[in-house]
């Protein structure tokens, strides 16, 4: 058989598809979809735990709530080091790792913190408190770069061999944030532009950020970390209901962001507001209910969870001006009290919401035209489930505090594996599952598991 130059390109072009795709993507916090699933065609693993499925195993310096994020055989994470060398307190390190996800070698490690502070408190250089630290936000992909936020306001860019192209401190541009929980937004990639959203209150908390701070969303130029757009987005919400630790995600082409008491819908490329919808706080009575989930789409409705105890929102998204109550709202879950999330974000999959709840422990399959549960299942164990949930191959993945892995079937809701992934001890394990090709990915507080 005789083969042109163009045919042999062609085979050489489709080889390289081949090797380049054969993990897939999870190139932002929730997935290829930005709701929590995966397009994976393959079988995904069911039954494993630390001894069986484990493709590898890498050790981690240090807890952190950031989803491993995969693209083109790495896996990007970040960490955290407080380990100075000679085990003095207070010294620590903000890590970007990279991995290779066929093996598991570490092939990178930056000290990617620019060592800024802000404000007075006790504990770990880069640790706020014991729930959570700087290396909470997830990595992100674009433009065979991967970016990196930290709750101290540094965001940095590196190529995918390690090599830094830009870093910047937010908090150093635009003064301190003013939050009374470490800020952990994870940036969105979206339309070739980097976007991360800074919602805060309007007065300093422990010591930390300013009287009249603002409010805003950033577009940042992923070429060189500067910034397109600055948007300024009010609110009504008073003290901590003016602060949220959710992410950008974006729909056709709108990004929406919640926080504020309110739902918001922006032009990508100007920052101007669409549409608003709210609010879930009437009076704007709550003044502590900082909100943690992220929107999440489907069926043509954005759903934005209230915080503590308080209902799901089913809200639609074609919407113009300002909106309040039932006008743009399909449905919202008061009369169901077993659907309410206040911090993992719900998931979208093969036509259901799938909410989580970590304060009534248990797991929903949701009508998205009603707003009713398909079915309901208790989450077992004592320790909370917190980390968002994700799925593919008809299968969803949790993980909780303990670091304790369940698999549920999407169609039944029945249990079907359960793996202690996990330390004896570990608890505030807060990382989301990744799906990549036919593998999970898991980080624990002390490891990161490749699952085949």
């Amino acid at each position: 058989m005789k083969y042109s130059s163009r045919n042999c390109l062609s085979i050489i072009i489709g080889y390289a598809l081949i090797f380049t795709t054969s993990f897939g993507a999870w190139s932002n916090w929730r997935g290829p979809n930005y709701n929590g699933s995966s397009d994976s065609t393959s079988s995904l693993p069911e039954t494993f735990d630390q001894s069986r499925g484990v493709k590898w195993k890498a050790k981690l310096p240090g807890a952190s709530a950031a989803t491993p994020i995969i693209f083109e055989d790495r896996v990007f994470i970040t960490s955290v080091s407080i380990d100075d060398g000679r085990g003095k307190k207070g010294i620590g390190k903000l890590l970007a790792m990279c991995f290779h996800a066929s093996s598991g070698k570490l092939l990178w490690s930056k000290n990617a913190g620019s060592g800024y502070r802000p404000g007075k408190f006790d504990g770990y250089e880069y640790m706020l408190h014991d729930r959570s630290n700087y290396a909470s936000p997830s990595p992100v992909v674009g433009r065979g770069q991967v970016f990196f936020f930290f709750g101290n306001g540094d965001l940095l860019s590196y190529d995918f061999e390690g090599n830094e192209k830009w870093r910047r401190n937010l908090q150093k541009d635009y003064g301190d944030f003013c939050f009374q929980w470490t800020f952990s937004a994870s940036p969105t990639f979206f339309g070739d532009k980097l976007f991360l959203p800074i919602l805060q209150r309007n007065e300093p908390v422990h010591g930390r950020g300013k009287n009249n701070a603002e409010s805003f969303i950033l577009c940042i130029n992923p070429k060189n970390g500067e910034t397109v757009w600055r948007y300024l987005r009010p609110s009504d919400a008073q003290k901590e209901s003016l602060e949220s630790f959710g992410t950008i995600i974006p729909y056709q082409n709108q990004l929406l962001v919640a926080g504020g008491d309110v739902i918001t819908s922006h032009d990508p490329v100007s920052g101007q507001e669409n549409w608003r919808w709210g609010t879930w706080n009437p009076g704007h009575k709550q003044q502590w209910w900082r909100l943690v989930p992220s929107p999440v789409v489907g069926d043509g409705v954005a759903l934005v969870c209230a915080p503590k105890r308080a209902p799901i929102f089913a809200v639609n998204l074609n919407q113009k001006g300002e909106n309040e109550g039932p006008k743009g709202l399909r449905w919202e879950t008061s009369s169901e009290p077993s659907l309410t999330s206040d911090v993992p974000t719900p998931l979208f999959y093969r036509n259901r919401f799938f909410v989580l709840s970590d304060l009534r422990k248990s797991l929903s399959s949701v009508d998205p035209k009603t707003g009713k549960s398909l079915w309901n299942i208790e989450l077992p164990g004592k320790y909370k489930w917190r980390g968002s949930p994700t799925a593919g191959d008809g299968k969803i993945y949790l993980m909780n505090h303990n670091g304790t892995v369940i698999v549920v079937s999407s169609d039944s809701g029945k249990i079907l594996n359960t793996a202690v992934m996990g330390g004896t001890y570990d608890d505030n394990t807060r990382s989301s599952i990744a799906i990549s090709g036919s593998n999970l990915f898991i980080r624990t507080n002390e490891d990161l598991y490749c699952i085949e």
